[in-house]
């Protein structure tokens, strides 16, 4: 498939949302630039998905820019050069093989390369065998080597991936791993959510850690796990719960020194 100019890099600039009156992500900013592969870390409702929603456009801030080379808006050429996986993926009610094409007629891929393409792509993730069996009845771990596959299939420069081993076992987790890595290692982008300290280590380059809707921190891979310089990073990683009361004001917002 032919590419144009690059849509890289992403620049989040002030981003804010709010639901219900609530806000859940306040003012973050950063660039991520292409080649990347980019951890978020930060414990449930840190906002690390819904920062993937907003940065993939299926959801629009409150306040604050997405830029995609300096461009902020998000045309077609953004849509399509982009891909998410979730958690939980969906699949179509049609064949693994079938879920694949789909994606690549949506991309304007010929017809008569639609098959062979598809096929090729699922044997990368190891579902040759399965690519006549209808997707939804393949395993949790099958449907999201598939889900990868179809995102891999139409070659996106930057991939979203929320959680994509969640509930899997070591095996499982192994083939997922693989394949993210043999995606980004043809050039892809990666912007990846993870509970998994390990994984993020062994995928990442760069990692970002959030804490209710903030952005704490920003480093290389080897600087943040050797010692990030926040203190409620530093908590994170010694497993430690991030609800106690701090010495001093948490910057952003406190009462009586309580993180909100």
């Amino acid at each position: 498939m032919t590419q144009d100019k690059s849509i890289l890099p992403l620049t989040v600039q002030d981003l804010s949302f709010e639901a219900r009156g609530k806000r859940l992500m306040k003012e973050v900013c950063f660039t991520i630039e292409a080649g990347t592969r980019t951890m978020i870390l930060g414990a449930n409702g840190a906002g690390k998905s819904l920062l993937l929603r907003l940065c993939h456009g299926l959801l629009t801030p409150h306040a604050g820019q997405v830029y995609w080379n300096g461009d902020d808006s998000f045309s077609s050429s953004v849509r399509i050069r982009q891909a998410m996986v979730f958690q939980r993926p969906v699949m179509l009610r049609r064949s693994a093989l079938a879920n694949i094409e789909y994606a690549l007629k949506l991309r304007n891929v010929p017809k008569a390369e639609r098959q062979e393409h598809a096929y090729d792509v699922l044997k990368k993730v190891g579902l040759g065998r399965l690519a006549n069996q209808p997707a939804r009845v393949l395993s949790f771990g099958e449907q999201q080597r598939l889900a990868l596959a179809r995102a891999w299939a139409i070659e996106p420069e930057v991939l979203f991936l929320d959680e994509p081993t969640a509930s899997l076992d070591p095996s499982a987790t192994y083939s997922i791993e693989q394949t993210i890595d043999a995606i980004a290692n043809g050039g892809t982008t990666i912007i990846m959510t993870t509970h998994d300290l390990g994984q993020a280590k062994r995928l990442g380059t760069d990692v970002m850690f959030m804490h209710r809707g903030r952005l704490l921190e920003r480093a290389r891979a080897e600087d943040f796990f050797a010692g990030p310089e926040n203190d409620l990073a530093q908590a994170f990683l010694r497993g430690d719960l991030l609800w106690w009361k701090r010495k001093e004001p948490y910057p952003g917002g406190g009462v009586n020194g309580v993180v909100l």
